[in-house]
C-alpha cells in the first residue's frame, strides 16, 4: 500500500491532534520548499532519512519503436533519492524481523540475496 499525500496528512493530524487543514498547509509548505531547493539545483538532505539530488542527464540517442528510426532525446534533469544508512539499517532490520518474507506490500530486498 502506498503512502499518499492525503494519508500522510491524515496520519500527521492524528499524531499531533491538529486539524487536517493545518496539517495540509504544513505538508504543502514542506513540499514547496523542497521543490524550490531542487529547482535551484540544491540538494535536500533530511537527516536520518535520505538525500534528494538533481542530476543532469546529457542528450542521448533513442529509438522510436513504431518506426524503428533513431531520434535525439534532449538533455534533462532528474531527481534521485539516496537513503541514509539509518533508513537502510531500519529497513533491513525490519525485513529480518519479518522472517525474510516481508508483509503485505513490503518490497524490500537486501543486497546479495
Amino acid at each position: 500500500m502506498t503512502l499518499t499525500k492525503e494519508k500522510l496528512i491524515r496520519r500527521l493530524s492524528e499524531a499531533t491532534d491538529k486539524p487536517v487543514p493545518m496539517c495540509t498547509e504544513l505538508v504543502d509548505k514542506v513540499l514547496s520548499e523542497m521543490k524550490l531547493s531542487l529547482q535551484a539545483g540544491q540538494d535536500v538532505l533530511i537527516s536520518g532519512f535520505g538525500k534528494f539530488c538533481v542530476i543532469h542527464k546529457s542528450p542521448r540517442k533513442g529509438r522510436n519503436p513504431q518506426t524503428n528510426s533513431t531520434i535525439e532525446l534532449a538533455s534533462r534533469k532528474v531527481v534521485t533519492f539516496r537513503p541514509s544508512s539509518k533508513l537502510k539499517d531500519y529497513l533491513n532490520d525490519e525485513w529480518a524481523r519479518r522472517g525474510r518474507r516481508g508483509g503485505p506490500g513490503v518490497k524490500i530486498r537486501p543486497r546479495g540475496l
